[in-house]
Order: C-alpha cells, then structure tokens, then sequence
C-alpha cells in the first residue's frame, strides 16, 4: 500500500508535540497572565487549548465567522463533507492523541488499503507502487515501479544501492536527494505526481525532513534510499494517514467546544488592526498580554505570496463506480493531455463511512492549482476520463469549489511575539497541530510563575 492517496495539501513536519494525557483540571496558577490568540484555525485552537489547560487566561480572535480556517465543512447534494483536509498523517501519534483527548479516539478510521492509481502522461492508468514512500520506490525493480518508470529508469534506480549511504545525504529538498540517487525519471514520473496532489508542493521546494522524516538517517544506517523507504514503512505499519468517522472538521467542533468550556474568550467577526509585542489592537481597543499569531498575512507574510489550492466536489449516481475502478484515487502526471485537474480521491471508495452515510451515490474531489471558468463542466470530465467511466451530466447530483491559499512560510517573528499555524509549521494537520503545542508549551515555560 502506498500512503500518496490523493488529498488536499497534507501533512509534513516533523515536529512531535508537547502532549500526553490531557488533564481535567488546571494544575498550574498563572494568575493574572493573559493570552491573546490572533487566528482562529487549527493553529490558533490548539495553542489556545494548551494555554488554557496550563493556567493562562486566554482571548481568542477570529476575524471571519467561524473557527477552523480551512478546516471546515460544506453540503453537497445533500452531504455534510469536509471542505478541506479529509485525513491527516499518523506519525507521531500527534493528530491522534489531540483527537482522543477530545473524545474522537473511538471515531479514528483507517482508509481503503486499496490505494491510489497514476495517470500517466502517456500510457495507460496505472496502479501506484505498493512499497514506495511519497513515490520513490523501496522495491525498484517490481513490476509496478517498471510499469511506470519502463526497465530503463528502473534499473537506474535500482543501482543507487551501489552508492554510499552518504551519498547526497546532504541534500535539502525530497527531489534533490531522490534526484540524485535515483534518477530524474523517478522524480518526474512518480514522486512529483505524488508531492503535487498530496502536498500542493513541487518536489524540488519541499524540505526533505518535514515531507519525509527519517528518511535520511535510515539512508545512511542501510546505506540506500530504497532501504531506507522500506524501513520507514515497516516502522509505520499500516496506513500513513488516518481519518476521523463523520469528517476531520469534527475536531475543530470538539475544539471549539473545549475552549468554551474552559472559559476562553472567543471573538469572531473582529479585525485586529495591530498587533505588537504585548499588545494587539482592535480599533481603538487594546488588549494586553501574551501575543500569539495564528494567521498568515498580519506579520507581513502576505497571503497572496503562497499559493492557490482548489478543491472541486462532485456528487454522483453512477452505479459503475460501485467497483472502485482506480482505487481510492488518481493523481495526474503533469502534463497528461486534457486532464486539469492535479489529483482525484474518490471519498466513498477510500472511506467505508462515508460510503456508508452516501447511499450509493459518489463524492469524488478534485484538486486544481488555479481557478478556472466553467470548473463543474471541467471536473465532471476530468473526473469521467480520470476514472475511465461515463459520467453524463445528469449524474451529478451536487458540486461545490472551494477556495483557500497556502501561505508562504515564516521562519522568523518579529517582537517576541509567538507564531502558529501553517505559516510557521508548514502544511498538514500534523504539522500544525504539533507546532502549536509546542510553542504554547514554550509559552507556558517561560512564563511560569
């Protein structure tokens, strides 16, 4: 099983949280020391859970109506479907252990192990490799790898087992080390269909050790990538990702809930117009306290710098899709000949609840890196070319675009001041969830009493 089941942007990061067994309780007395909370996203409710349950008093403030940032949901013919990440990765136990802290832990679901197909620029659909980590190949020779690659580009990939583990160990991003040991053809031709639809990201811009953690060391240890891609599977055992039974936007839900409970200030519909250390500004008001920055664009990150992700969803009736013909999706080759889309999950294959609660019909989201005019039309074909069944216009019982921008990433803060969210943790909730509690945990050291 491959873990590159097509999803809007998901998960990297490497780092693991500051968490464990939530208490009930506060246990610690931060009396008088307050907490603003800018962003109400995943970011911002993870942070502001973690100061709240350390003592601090905490203010949250979100300037659109809701919480969650794009974590959310929307109805499609008459389903409640998550607008955004629909899994999340389980390394780390991070996402995992928030869940059932917040009593979702018996709602964790594993996907279809079918997994995913390629769509290749020429050639027919195929099946992605089983033993391969984010595309590159950990059997290099199977026959599913020489399907895509042809015996050429397999037997160039095989004999990067002749180099030594240090070999491009120095490397920064995933396509240069893959690159480099394997080969281009593996780069262009499975890990780059892969990266696009997984991550949003090219393999060339996306740091090897937040995309693929631990990869390295084990290159070094076994003395080859493919080595070191069959071991970090075996460490991982079973899926890579992992979802939550009802959708992923029940977590903000639960999170939301929790901060209410705890007592946390929550304010939606409100700008803030500055924000310094120790202070941020909502018109003529001022709030004082601990700032900690949960959205992209305030600190000068415009969001515009980062990139566009869209997401279309289509409900079907169409009785053929019974069969799951390319397994829980399809991720597309760049340049595939009248394809636009970047990725397809078929939802109800890939989730058995989800199946469940659709009745036979069929969700099917695809993934676009640009808007487009007339994107129902245009999805409807992807999805029918894609999947190599008919889909009349007729069939399509509902359809929704949503919208969002990855934000750039911010590796510096200016005034002291503490950032969460993606713009500091990169994409995925495993990223950010874990990102969050640590710089919260950070927050709650320094200031201790």
């Amino acid at each position: 099983m491959t873990d590159a089941t097509p999803t809007p942007p998901e998960d990297r990061g490497p780092e693991e949280p500051v968490t464990g067994d939530e208490p009930d309780v506060v246990e610690t007395s931060y009396e008088g020391t307050h907490a603003i909370v800018v962003g109400g996203g995943v970011g911002g409710l993870v942070a502001a859970r973690r100061l709240v349950l350390g003592g601090m008093t905490v203010t949250l403030i979100e300037a659109s109506d809701h919480l969650g940032g794009t974590v959310t949901s929307h109805e499609v013919g008459g389903l409640t479907l998550d607008a955004g990440a629909e899994s999340f990765a389980i390394r780390g136990n991070t996402v995992a252990t928030l869940a059932t802290s917040l009593g979702l832990g018996a709602d964790i679901v594993e996907p279809n192990p079918e997994g995913a197909w390629l769509h290749q620029v020429a050639g027919p659909a195929v099946p992605l490799p089983k033993l391969s980590l984010l595309g590159i190949p950990g059997s290099p020779l199977a026959a599913d790898v020489i399907a895509v690659l042809g015996f050429g580009a397999a037997f160039r990939a095989f004999l990067e087992a002749l180099l030594p583990g240090t070999f491009a160990a120095k490397s920064v991003t995933l396509g240069e080390l893959v690159r480099r040991r394997m080969g281009n053809a593996v780069v262009e031709k499975l890990v780059a269909p892969i990266v696009r639809g997984v991550h949003s990201g090219e393999p060339d811009s996306l740091d090897l050790d937040r995309v693929a953690p631990g990869v390295r060391a084990g290159m070094r240890r076994t003395g080859s990538l493919a080595r070191a891609v069959l071991e970090v599977r075996t460490a991982r055992a079973g899926s890579a990702v992992a979802g939550i039974r009802g959708g992923i936007y029940r977590i903000v839900d639960a999170l939301a809930a929790e901060l209410e409970r705890f007592g946390v200030e929550v304010r939606l519909n409100t700008t803030v117009t500055a924000v310094d250390e120790g202070r941020v500004m909502i018109g003529d008001e001022e709030l004082t306290g601990h700032v900690v920055v949960a959205t992209p664009g305030i600190l000068g990150a415009p969001i515009a710098a980062g990139h566009l992700a869209v997401l279309a969803t289509l409900v079907v009736d169409q009785p053929l899709l019974d069969a799951a013909p390319r397994g829980t999706g399809v991720l597309v080759a760049a340049g595939a000949p009248g394809i636009r889309a970047r990725a397809l999950t078929h939802a109800t294959a890939k989730w058995p609840w989800l199946a469940e609660r659709a009745a036979g019909t069929h969700v099917l989201r695809l993934s676009y890196a640009e808007r487009l005019d007339g994107l129902e039309e245009i999805a409807r074909a992807d999805a029918e070319a894609l999947l190599g069944v008919p889909l009349p216009a007729g069939s399509v019982l509902g359809f929704d675009i949503v919208e969002w921008r990855r934000p750039e990433r911010q590796e510096h803060t200016p005034n002291g001041i503490s950032l969460v969210g993606e713009t500091a943790s990169g994409t995925g909730l495993a990223a950010v969830v874990a990102q969050a509690e640590t710089r919260a945990s950070d927050l709650l050291r320094d200031f201790a009493p």
